[in-house]
């Protein structure tokens, strides 16, 4: 028997138990690793959407937090997972900063991982306290140049997104704001509402509850259009910062080598459960705006952000903690 023959016989068998396998798929439960803790945005959208697919895939969808290291040990963990489709990484914009970020990372992100869907955007507030006397923010670029250097911002940590999101802001706007990292979002919130920083990028789900209270100004949504939830907050670029694009964002990826017809197979489940009318809604008052697509649209996005964050990053000099 010829080589050629004995290739094609190999070749025609190897797609054959693809297929099979794909068209069994699932046959055991999956896991999507969540590299927060628990009780955060993403890891209650992980599990929204686990129940939902647990019901429509006939398995059930476990949710596994892996927090740590800027999310790279849970994305490390599912690097080396069996590329069948039944590990996934709930991946967030850490994907996109941390190839800039570490001299180093124990995986090659644009090959290790093979994007799946894009769930969604996740806005942020540029927000200050409520004694500010700054109510927009181009008052509050106007008190940075009249007193440089004389404000602070708080962040959840150096490298964060937040930290990243009011670097690019001093950039765009030429004004000098010190940067004062705390452990995590909670601390960088009450510090600002204990007055002891002037400036905070957080997140709409927990910023906009402090802001509907009067306990904080919001003084633009970083959104590309206004949030349905403060519709009075200007986005970014109607405040002046045409060019300002700092959007946070959620979606799933899988083990590189992971069949095509499987990645297909969970795109169009991930993409039904977000249509469903009752989770949309309640995820979109939690401040998310919806996406989904296809794996080539979130694989885009993903190069053109990491691209962004990577000239951030650069420009700032920001170190990861």
């Amino acid at each position: 028997m010829s080589r050629k023959i004995i290739y094609v016989i190999f070749v025609c068998i190897a797609f054959f138990a693809s297929s099979v396998g794909a068209q069994s798929f699932p046959n055991k439960p999956i896991r999507i690793v969540v590299t927060f803790p628990p009780g955060g945005s993403a890891d209650l959208l992980a599990r929204a959407l686990g129940e939902k697919l647990s019901t429509s895939m006939g398995q059930p969808v476990v949710v596994d937090n892996k927090p740590g290291a800027g999310g790279i040990a849970g994305a490390e963990f599912v690097t080396k997972a069996t590329p069948d489709g039944h590990t996934l990484l709930f991946a967030n914009t850490n994907i996109a900063i941390n190839p800039s970020l570490y001299a180093k990372l124990p995986y090659d992100t644009s090959t290790a991982l093979a994007p799946v869907v894009m769930l969604a955007y996740v806005p942020s507030l540029i927000m200050v306290s409520d004694k500010s006397p700054a109510n927009t923010i181009q008052e509050f670029i106007a008190l940075a140049k009249a007193k440089p250097d004389s404000m602070n911002y708080s962040s959840a940590g150096s490298g964060t997104f937040p930290h990243l999101a009011i670097e690019l802001f001093k950039m765009q706007a030429g004004i000098s704001v010190a940067h004062i990292p705390y452990k995590g979002a909670a601390p960088a919130l009450n510090a600002l509402l204990a007055g002891d920083v002037q400036l905070l990028c957080n997140d709409m789900l927990t910023g906009s509850q402090y802001v509907k209270a009067g306990k904080l100004k919001a003084l633009a949504y970083t959104g590309l259009s206004r949030a349905p939830t403060l519709p009075q907050i200007p986005t970014m670029a109607e405040a002046g910062l045409k060019d300002y694009v700092a959007v946070g964002w959620q979606g799933i990826m899988a083990p590189s080598g992971t069949p095509s017809v499987v990645i297909e197979k969970l795109n169009a489940e991930f993409n039904k459960a977000l249509s469903d009318p009752a989770l949309s809604q309640s995820l979109t008052s939690q401040g998310l705006v919806l996406s989904g697509g296809t794996p080539k649209h979130f694989a885009d996005y993903i190069i053109q952000d990491t691209d962004r964050w990577r000239a951030v990053v650069k420009a700032s000099g920001a170190k990861a903690d």
